[in-house]
């Protein structure tokens, strides 16, 4: 399979001129070799190395002589049998007259990386080396090809666990501490590279906990170290010969190394790897709590210097959070011992704690901090996304509404309730206009949304709401803390500014 990229995905071969300036007769290449070691980690560790071949049945889109052969990703003549194909006019080309070749399923082939943890013949790699396949065979380094079975995956990780039968003695290599990693640590990239299997490079840690929003437990190795297509599932090494992350994607706009590449880090890779061994699927830990960032007016609001924490902006009235007391409002400092910095932090924790282990949460409510003792229980796949409608039907009669904040407000009322099919259980006073130069505008407040409480008390109309800010200007503040449904009752917290 393509290493996964993240900007355009499409290689394109070719020459490319570079511009070099030359070196001073005095000037010293400094850089122009790595430590010593990286041969020896090689030698080590490279059988312990596989591709991942993959074929999968997809319906043809062609017929005739003419359609398109089939290559492996990466391969030089991609680009000119693409080009050729599709440009051409004719069966398998292009249509003539609206005609379309009809011609049966073809089979598709794609190369991955990955690599032995157990001479029982136990393989990771990346799911999305494997994903719909029909079927996956694991080749050796010397060129041997075995059926493999999948054993798991983790789409959220973007991780697989694969398993065959060892036709010979193989060679494993075992995991090391990602977290011992410092910024500038040689590391080895070992994989199959536009199926140039067996491929080494080298390179530093440029960066750690990389968060690039491609997954909910986002905190990747940022390497320079060359990853390319072909390089997807395959190991990254310490400079002892363990792994301490899967190759997993690349940020390029060609879909050629830059030397921004990113791994999974052993300690998340660990923890799946063990669970989909044993299970087949991943437990993991939840909350049930919904969370936002503490941004700085937020912050200010609830009194809590310096920001941070991750913000408790609704609690699910069936998750573990309820019974031990969490509310709205809360922020969670601390979760089983771990500070929580960000909501990241906070999702990323929960999700690695075991299922049903009671664990404390320390909270700041009301600018008091507070130990929360909560017994985990176990997030459900898939998640169940509700994405909430509005529309813009006028109302029977024009509402009678106060300004507030850049905010028309005007009580809930039946015909409200309709126009923006707003639940009978959310209660507060709903917005039914927002001044488009008004910080509230900035804040992505728009009409629909219904005002739950202001400064963590409840309000239940305009009136409320302009008394609260005056209240909150006499004192001094220069924000005001909004508690905000949407029309299913999910809730946020939103601070503007009362100035």
């Amino acid at each position: 399979m393509t290493a996964a990229t993240i900007a355009p995905t499409r290689l394109r071969l070719g020459l490319a001129a570079l511009a070099v300036s030359a070196f001073s007769a005095f000037a010293t290449p400094a850089f122009a070799r790595g430590p010593d070691g990286i041969a020896d980690v090689a030698e080590k560790v490279i059988d312990a190395v596989v591709n991942i071949s993959t074929s999968q049945t997809v319906e043809a889109k062609g017929g005739g002589s003419n359609t398109m052969p089939q290559l492996a990703p990466g391969s030089p003549f991609e680009e000119f049998f693409d080009d050729f194909f599709k440009n051409r006019r004719g069966p398998g080309g292009g249509s003539k007259g609206g005609e379309r070749g009809d011609n049966p399923p073809r089979k598709t082939n794609s190369l991955g990386s990955g690599f032995i943890i157990d001479t029982a013949g136990v393989v990771v790699t990346n799911n999305h080396v494997i994903a719909d396949a029909d079927e996956i065979n694991v080749i050796l380094n010397d060129g041997t090809k075995i059926k493999a079975e999948l054993v798991g995956v983790d789409k959220k990780t973007d991780l697989a666990v694969l398993k065959f039968k060892p036709p010979k003695p193989l060679v494993a290599v075992k995991f090391g501490d990602s977290d011992k990693l410092r910024l500038g640590d040689w590391v080895v990239a070992i994989g199959n590279p536009f199926s140039l299997g067996g491929t080494v490079t080298a390179g530093i840690v440029s960066a750690k906990n990389r968060d690039i929003s491609s997954g909910p437990y986002d905190s990747y190795i940022q390497t320079d170290a060359s990853i390319n297509r072909g390089n997807s599932g395959g190991p990254l090494f310490n400079l002892d010969g363990d792994v301490i992350g899967v190759n997993t994607l690349i940020i390029s706009p060609s879909g050629g190394s830059i030397g921004i590449g990113f791994a999974v880090p052993s300690k998340t890779v660990v923890a799946v790897v063990d669970q989909l061994r044993q299970f087949g699927e991943l437990r993991r830990g939840w909350l049930g709590v919904r969370i936002q960032s503490v941004t700085d007016e937020i912050a200010e609001s609830l009194n809590i210097k310096p920001a941070r924490g991750a913000l408790v902006a609704g609690v699910d009235d069936k998750g573990p959070a309820k019974p031990a007391g969490i509310e709205p409002g809360d922020v969670v400092v601390k979760f089983d011992g771990k500070d929580v910095k960000d909501p990241k932090d906070l999702s990323r924790v929960v999700a690695d704690t075991a299922v049903g282990k009671e664990v404390d949460v320390v909270i700041i409510r009301k600018g008091q901090e507070e130990t929360k003792k909560v017994t985990l229980g176990r997030l459900q796949d898939p998640d169940k996304v509700q994405a909430a409608v509005k529309t813009d039907e006028p109302a029977p009669e024009k509402p009678v509404t106060q300004k507030a904040l850049g905010l028309d407000l005007a009580a809930l009322s039946k015909d409200l309730r309709t126009r923006y099919k707003i639940k009978d259980s959310v209660k507060g006073v709903v917005v039914t206009n927002v001044d488009a130069n008004s910080d509230a505008a900035e804040k992505r407040l728009s009409a629909g949304d219904v005002i739950v409480e202001v400064a963590q008390e409840s309000v239940s109309s305009g009136a409320d709401i302009q008394k609260r800010v005056d209240q909150l200007k006499k004192d001094g503040k220069k924000s005001v803390l909004l508690l905000v449904s949407n029309a299913d009752g999910e809730l946020r917290f939103v601070a503007l500014s009362v100035q």
